[in-house]
């Protein structure tokens, strides 16, 4: 296996424990609320206090990674979000959980900006839609995977148990990542001359130093499509990873047991999505050009997702709804490669502060829409905020048309 691949594969997997941590407390929210006594509202704010967090920090970790690199600021990301993972599991109310639950988003702002720094040192320009569709692909086969794993522990030891051995795992990715990556791949001992330099020849990328300040590079009218676009895909996004099991749950009346494996359908497809949308894209390119290959893919796959999530929220066969929420998703994550390959493509030097001010915009919207559901749910019943996500996706699909990957921050509009 190449070098370069290995990496790849590390950070793939750094990226299913990300999204292991992340699902488990919505997979958990049913135990958890009944044991710690939680209204649905109050619910809302526990999973919309982390893409608070998240999205304020996302930015400063984005920058911070340009200026330090990926591999020091992955260690403190992982280190720190492990530590409130297990936190999690000792919380005894709601103000503590909604603490540990805002300090753990502290932690995980910056992972995936951090990723994409470490994939624009090691991979020419052309192969950042692949890597970026294996790295989304893995987070969702671990959303997929949570409901598996977390469920039987959950059922045998306690929902607590489960925040235990997820932290731990994390614990030892980081250990394994402080001895083992090197952040440029000149320093590597073990790549071959041949890769090299390829991989220095065609990364376009001269350093990771930025030339600019985060205003000059926000006053830039292409990035604010792109941050825009964002907004509406992560809204869609979160509510599979953070309101869908008690929607299928409460809204549905589905039982545990069948959770497991209604709440994993959607991700396992949404692993294919995320694989597809970046190989696609790529290929779209080398067709196409950049401007209509980045933009092709996404658009057409947004705008399915959003009628596929109207119509799930309107019939009433459980089945076919998991069926409509399964292609809603697998249709809506072939944007989120390309989202990153786009975010890499205009960042340039800047990329991981692109990348963390793109994730920071779809947070906003996670945040909203996430602590809005419970509210909405109350008061309008469970279809209803579906019914906006669904629209709010139709609206991302007619932003692409406005995106330009061509255009870097750097140059002029």
């Amino acid at each position: 296996m190449k070098k370069r691949h290995q990496v790849l594969l590390v950070l793939s997997i750094l990226s299913t424990i990300t999204f292991l941590d992340r699902i488990a407390i919505s997979t958990a929210g049913e135990r958890i609320s009944n044991d710690l006594g939680l209204s649905a509202v109050q619910w809302g704010w526990i999973l919309g206090t982390f893409t608070l967090a998240y999205g304020i920090f996302e930015v400063p970790t984005g920058l911070l990674g340009d200026r330090l690199g990926a591999k020091k600021l992955l260690i403190r990301v992982v280190l720190w979000w492990s530590v409130f993972t297990v936190l999690t599991g000792f919380s005894t109310g709601f103000v503590m959980l909604l603490a540990v639950r805002f300090l753990f988003g502290i932690g995980e702002a910056g992972a995936y900006p951090n990723i994409s720094i470490a994939l624009s040192k090691w991979f020419p320009a052309f192969e950042r839609g692949q890597a970026q569709a294996l790295i989304w692909a893995s987070s969702r086969i671990g959303a997929g995977l949570t409901p598996l794993l977390v469920i039987p522990i959950q059922q045998n030891f306690g929902w607590q148990t489960s925040f235990y051995v997820l932290g731990a795992v994390g614990l030892i990715w980081v250990i394994f990542w402080y001895f083992w990556y090197k952040e440029e791949p000149s320093q590597a001992n073990d790549i071959s001359k041949e890769e090299l330099q390829y991989i220095l020849e065609n990364r376009q990328l001269e350093d990771h130093t930025p030339k600019q300040s985060v205003w000059q590079m926000l006053n830039h009218k292409n990035l604010w499509f792109l941050l825009t676009m964002y907004y509406c895909y992560a809204s869609g996004a979160y509510f599979f990873q953070s309101w869908m099991p008690k929607y299928l749950q409460k809204g549905r009346g589905i039982s545990e047991e069948d959770l497991k494996f209604m709440s994993s359908a959607p991700f396992i497809l949404g692993a294919v999505g995320c694989f597809l949308g970046g190989v696609l894209s790529d290929w779209a390119v080398k067709k196409y050009g950049k401007k209509w290959g980045r933009r092709l893919i996404p658009m057409i796959g947004l705008g399915l997702s959003g009628i596929s999530l109207i119509s799930a929220a309107l019939i009433t066969n459980n089945t076919l709804a998991v069926i409509l929420l399964s292609v809603g998703l697998a249709t809506m994550d072939v944007t989120a490669p390309v989202a990153w390959a786009v975010a890499m493509d205009i960042g340039g030097k800047n990329s991981g502060t692109i990348s963390g001010a793109m994730n920071s915009a779809g947070l906003i919207g996670a945040y909203i829409n996430t602590v809005s559901f419970g509210y909405l749910a109350t008061t309008w019943g469970y279809f209803f905020p579906v019914m906006i996500i669904g629209l709010l996706l139709v609206i991302g699909s007619i932003l692409w048309l406005k995106i330009d990957a061509n255009y870097t921050v750097s140059s002029s509009q």
